[in-house]
């Protein structure tokens, strides 16, 4: 049985083992510095902890009133599919419930995750994909 606690908070967190997870579901290199310094800019921060071990995280960014979005929603791949992503997923939507308009972007492959969560899929979303891996995971043909 997990004994996963949930920590708001991003100190005392390593951020050696936030890298490390990026890595382990390719999401690609992070830095240390630069993560850190980007969920310290985020509004609302999540991570769920074994003990020491991080094993998923999740953030938002927003301007403060009318749009927020969820992002780096992340958990370590042993940990998947025990509730984990929904506990976190869950918690965000709490911080967020005075916000008019709440997205997210699935990373590829895990669109029926949120739909499972009673996400609906946008049929008017749009990126700007900054290189062709970009394009290829996440642009309709």
């Amino acid at each position: 049985m997990l004994n996963i606690k949930y920590k708001y908070s991003p100190e005392n967190i390593s951020w050696a083992q936030v890298v490390e997870l990026f890595g382990l579901v390719g999401w690609g290199t992070r830095v240390e510095t630069e993560i850190k310094a980007a969920f310290e800019q985020s509004t609302y921060c999540c991570f769920a902890l074994d003990g020491d071990n991080l094993v998923g995280f999740g953030r938002t960014v927003d301007d403060g009133q009318y749009y927020a979005l969820i992002v780096d929603l992340v958990i370590h791949p042993d940990y998947q599919k025990q509730g984990i992503g929904s506990q976190l997923l869950e918690l965000l939507k709490k911080e967020l419930s005075s916000y008019l308009f709440v997205t997210l972007s699935a990373a590829p492959g895990k669109h029926g995750f949120y739909l499972k969560q009673e996400w609906k899929k946008q049929s008017s979303a749009f990126i700007w994909p900054r290189n062709s891996q970009q394009e290829k995971e996440h642009c309709e043909e």
